[in-house]
């Protein structure tokens, strides 16, 4: 799951730097941007977006390296991951009980706006002072300059059924390709993991990143072997009735007016069409809630499994239970 959840980062990054219609060819010179977008994902430990980055990362989700991830956990590592990335400056929101909160979304994708916070300041020091402090006059800028967007990384973690998806959510789910904003599934089946990318009547289209190949060698220049990071056969099928019910939607939307875009397919598509919600969307935070505060990049260079006060807790339960004599 690890590999799949690369792949869905993946797409939204070459959504967000080269565009939807853009398309690999090997007998062209690709953009900087593509180059730059495979660096993240390059097997080595200071990728941001490495297999050892997302193992190392899981074992704060509780998840000690080479144990098994489901789709929810794959989502959020991403999240805390795309938080060290400074050059995609991705949001990534993952949604939490089966429900999306349009106001806690475009809490976290709006941000003051980057120019400002490049620009020199009246205090003559970018926007901060020397003592670390951003000065009146500069806080008086930017709160009268517009908030940027941060594109949108949004995963929905669903479980469509209890041992195999429910039917009635079938017709519903295929809706979510159609979207313009698709990102593409995470889920598989037992063990297996997959990357949903549309579907063929009653059959989804999956990638199956499972394939062993020769690691790709990188320290001889800057350029990359990119052949293996791309799909040059068939697609494979399978019946979507086979799928395991666990599984995460993904959407990249790249500007407010997206995201909006796909609130309004959701409510046209998703909700007044069907009896049975795949998931809520809803405009307020619920008051029931926990109050909602943007995730921050931590005041630190690493990713952080080493914060971890003992070896010994890596293979602790989440949970203890005790069996008591009644």
């Amino acid at each position: 799951m690890l590999r799949c959840g690369q792949m869905i980062l993946a797409q939204a990054l070459v959504c967000r730097h080269l565009g939807r219609d853009w398309r690999w060819d090997p007998e062209k010179r690709q953009p900087k941007e593509y180059h730059r977008i495979l660096h993240c994902f390059l097997d080595k430990k200071d990728s941001c977006y490495s297999i050892h980055q997302m193992a190392q990362m899981g074992v704060g989700e509780g998840k000690s390296v080479g144990e098994w991830y489901g789709p929810n956990t794959v989502a959020q590592v991403l999240k805390q991951l795309a938080l060290f990335d400074d050059w995609n400056t991705l949001a990534v929101y993952v949604s939490m009980d089966n429900t999306v909160v349009i106001e806690d979304i475009k809490k976290q994708c709006k941000q003051p706006g980057r120019e400002s916070r490049s620009r020199a300041g009246p205090c003559g020091r970018g926007e901060e002072q020397a003592s670390g402090q951003s000065c009146p006059e500069t806080l008086h800028l930017q709160s009268q300059r517009p908030l940027d967007w941060r594109p949108l990384l949004l995963v929905i973690p669903l479980r469509m059924g209890i041992n195999s998806i429910n039917p009635v959510y079938i017709q519903a789910f295929k809706e979510c390709f159609k979207m313009p904003q698709s990102c593409g599934v995470l889920g598989g089946k037992p063990n297996l993991a997959y990357y949903f990318i549309g579907f063929i009547d009653d059959e989804l289209i999956y990638l199956d990143p499972h394939t062993t190949q020769q690691a790709v060698d990188t320290e001889s220049g800057s350029s990359v072997d990119d052949q293996s990071y791309h799909c040059q056969r068939t697609p494979h099928r399978m019946k979507i009735t086979s799928l395991d019910p666990s599984v995460a939607l993904g959407f990249f939307c790249k500007s407010e007016e997206d995201f909006d875009s796909w609130c309004d397919l959701v409510q046209q598509e998703l909700l007044k069409k069907r009896n049975l919600r795949m998931f809520e969307l809803v405009e307020k935070h619920p008051s029931h809630w926990p109050p909602f505060v943007p995730p921050t990049k931590p005041d630190v260079q690493t990713t952080g499994a080493e914060f971890i006060e003992s070896p010994d807790k890596l293979f602790e339960s989440e949970e203890e239970f005790e069996i008591l004599n009644v």
